[in-house]
């Protein structure tokens, strides 16, 4: 068993940064170019395949379709009525979704509203709350039991601002966590887990009876944030083989495992390119070989920077046996197993 074990090692002095670069790079020429629907959900929209695959090894501090599954602990698992009132309490809501009538009246200057109680009740929200949001965002608003009536400022009394003022009252967000929008509640095998358009790691775990061990979100730079560089590692991981997965491409884990482990290595997330791991390589000679040529050597030679022609890159450049298999030893000694 030991001996399998040894022979299941890499052999010394391989390249596994190139094996795992055209491992991971070949499939990717296949993947597709598109944005897909999570299967059998219309209402979301996730990037998948290769622009996702760039989307992670680029460590976009903006991802274009950022997305969390949110589970539930287990003594909440299958009560929907809790679940979907945590959807609500999630979502965006606006002050157009509970609304029964909308008048704009142009004679009195001012906004009738009047609210949906089953709408209300629907969307398991609080009047009171409601009510409190409101308040608080508009100063001269009058409230008799579910009707509003919302008020110019004496100073703005234009056609205008009462129009600018209608779409304002409209779109007012009533309930929901900041940068999440749409959520969708599904029934997955035993249990509800809720899944979103948006993301925010920090406020969703800090809700009551949600799993924070499995819920998840696709945005790399909120892990590392709210839960460390490790949890981010492992992030990037399971992000490239998820989508390499769903593209039906296998891709042994351990070429991602390596991506992930230089994107990390320095205790923040960064990207593989010029602004990143490439860029920032220890030899000016390897550094000045992938982009930007002349600002690293003119940089390099102004500070006087010494390369030591450690790499593979520098060596080749100056004609040296490069540091990779055979070249990497200059003697070798096979120990015999002394125990025989």
């Amino acid at each position: 068993a030991h001996r399998a074990y040894e022979r299941a090692k890499v052999e010394k002095g391989e390249a596994v940064g190139t094996v795992a670069a055209q491992s991971v790079g070949e499939p990717g020429t296949q993947m597709t170019m598109r944005t897909f629907h999570y299967a059998g959900v219309a209402e979301l929209n996730v990037t998948l395949g290769l622009p996702r695959l760039i989307e992670i090894v680029d460590a976009r501090k903006k991802i274009s379709t950022p997305t969390m599954d949110i589970y539930f602990e287990e003594d909440k698992r299958d009560d929907e009525e809790f679940v979907r009132k945590i959807a609500n309490k999630i979502g965006k809501s606006t002050l157009n979704d509970i609304l029964k009538n909308f008048n704009v009246n142009y004679a009195e200057m001012n906004i009738v509203v009047e609210l949906d109680k089953e709408k209300i009740k629907e969307k398991r929200l609080n009047y009171d709350d409601i009510i409190e949001r409101v308040k608080k965002a508009f100063k001269r608003v009058e409230i008799n039991n579910h009707i509003l009536i919302f008020e110019l400022e004496p100073s703005k009394r234009t056609i205008r601002d009462l129009r600018l003022l209608a779409d304002k009252v409209r779109n007012h967000q009533i309930s929901g966590v900041k940068n999440i929008g749409k959520v969708v509640v599904r029934k997955e095998e035993d249990e509800w887990v809720i899944h979103t358009e948006g993301s925010n790691l920090g406020a969703v775990l800090k809700i009551d009876g949600v799993d924070k061990v499995r819920t998840m979100t696709n945005d790399i730079h909120e892990i590392e944030k709210v839960l460390g560089i490790e949890a981010a590692r492992n992030a990037i991981i399971h992000e490239a083989k998820k989508t390499m997965e769903e593209q039906g491409l296998t891709v042994d884990i351990r070429h991602i495992m390596l991506v992930a482990d230089m994107m990390t290595a320095d205790g923040t997330v960064k990207s593989i390119g010029r602004h990143g791991v490439s860029g920032e390589k220890a030899s000016v000679l390897a550094r000045a070989s992938f982009e930007e040529t002349g600002k690293h050597l003119l940089r390099a030679s102004i500070r006087g920077e010494v390369d030591n022609l450690n790499g593979i890159i520098e060596n080749i450049i100056i004609g040296q046996p490069i540091p990779l298999g055979t070249g990497s030893v200059s003697v070798i000694m096979k120990q015999k197993d002394r125990r025989k």
